[in-house]
C-alpha cells in the first residue's frame, strides 16, 4: 500500500528536481528524503529515481507517479483543511491563485477584512493565469480561482467548476495622448500580452476595421506601460491592471462596450467548507 508521506516527499522532489531542495522544504534531512524514496521504490516494486552526475532525475514511472501524488497530496491537504475550518473557523488554511491585477488590488482588501473576522485562517496566495488557476484547482493544489473572462472568450464549462461572479472590469485604451481612441492607431504598433488577452486585443480592433500589428508581447503591466511611455507602442489593460499600477508617462481612455467579468471559482458539489465560503465572502464584499 502507498504511504502518503512517501507520496508527498516523491511530489516534493518532482517540484525542485532536488533531494536537498525537498528536504529544505520538508525541513527533512537529505537522507531522511532518500530513506522515503527508497522505500517508496520498494513498495512499488518501479525504479523511481535516476542519479546523473551529482543530481537526480525522475523515470518515466517517476514522473507519472509524481503526478497522481501532488494530487492526492493535495486533495488529503484540502480536506485536513475543511475539516479544520468547521472547527469554528479558528484554524485552517485556504490556498487562492489569481493573476497579478486582482493579486494586487481586490485580495489584498479581502485579506485585510479575513484577518479581522477569522485572524486563525490562513490565507496563501499564488500568482498565476487563470488557464493554470483552473488547472491547478483541478488537481487539488489550490482551493479557490480567482479568474478574469472575456466576453467573446467564455471559459469551456467543465463538470465540478462553481463560478461565482463578483465584478466586471473595464477595458481601457494606454496611450501617451489623453482622449486617443482605437481608430487613432489604425497604423500604430500595439503591445500584446498573454494569448487571451491579445485574443482581446485583436478583437477590439476588429470592431474598427483592422487587424493591430503586434510589435511587443508582455504579460508584465509595469513593462507594458513603461512601453507606452516611450513611444514602443499602444496597448489596451483591465481596469484593475491600471489600478494596480499606473505609469505617470500614460494616458487610459475607457473604451465603451468592452470588459472583462471577474468569477472566483470553486471546485466540488456545495455547500463550500466553512473556510471558503468565508474567502468567498471577503471577495465579494472586496469588489463592491
Amino acid at each position: 500500500m502507498l504511504n502518503l508521506i512517501h507520496l508527498k516527499v516523491l511530489a516534493a522532489v518532482a517540484r525542485h528536481g532536488s533531494v536537498t531542495e525537498a528536504a529544505k522544504e520538508l525541513h527533512y534531512s537529505q537522507s531522511s528524503v532518500s530513506h522515503h524514496l527508497a522505500r517508496l521504490e520498494a513498495d512499488t516494486g518501479a525504479k523511481l529515481i535516476q542519479r546523473v552526475g551529482r543530481g537526480i532525475r525522475l523515470t518515466a514511472e517517476g514522473r507519472l507517479l509524481a503526478v497522481r501524488a501532488a494530487e492526492i497530496v493535495g486533495r488529503v491537504d484540502a480536506a485536513a483543511n475543511e475539516l479544520a475550518a468547521q472547527v469554528g473557523l479558528e484554524a485552517g488554511r485556504v490556498r487562492l491563485a489569481a493573476n497579478a491585477s486582482a493579486l494586487s488590488t481586490i485580495v489584498p482588501k479581502a485579506a485585510v477584512a479575513l484577518d479581522q473576522a477569522h485572524p486563525g485562517l490562513e490565507l496563501i496566495l499564488i500568482d498565476s493565469h487563470p488557464v493554470e488557476s483552473l488547472q491547478m484547482l483541478r488537481h487539488g493544489e489550490i482551493d479557490l480561482a480567482l479568474i478574469f473572462q472575456h466576453a467573446d472568450a467564455p471559459l469551456e464549462e467543465e463538470e465540478g467548476f462553481r463560478l461565482v461572479p463578483l465584478c466586471d472590469d473595464r477595458i481601457y485604451l494606454v496611450s501617451r495622448r489623453p482622449g486617443d481612441s482605437i481608430a487613432d492607431h489604425r497604423h500604430s504598433a500595439w503591445i500584446g500580452g498573454c494569448l487571451r488577452c491579445r485574443n482581446e486585443l485583436v478583437n477590439v480592433c476588429g470592431k474598427e476595421g483592422f487587424t493591430p500589428r503586434i510589435a511587443s508581447l508582455s504579460d508584465d503591466i509595469v513593462v507594458v506601460q513603461a512601453l507606452v511611455a516611450a513611444g514602443r507602442g499602444v496597448t489596451t489593460l483591465p481596469g484593475l491592471a491600471l489600478q494596480a499600477h499606473r505609469h505617470p508617462g500614460v494616458h487610459a481612455t475607457e473604451l465603451t462596450g468592452f470588459s472583462r467579468q471577474i468569477h472566483a471559482v470553486t471546485y466540488g458539489d456545495p455547500p463550500d467548507p466553512p473556510a471558503i465560503a468565508a474567502v468567498l465572502k471577503a471577495l465579494a464584499e472586496a469588489t463592491r
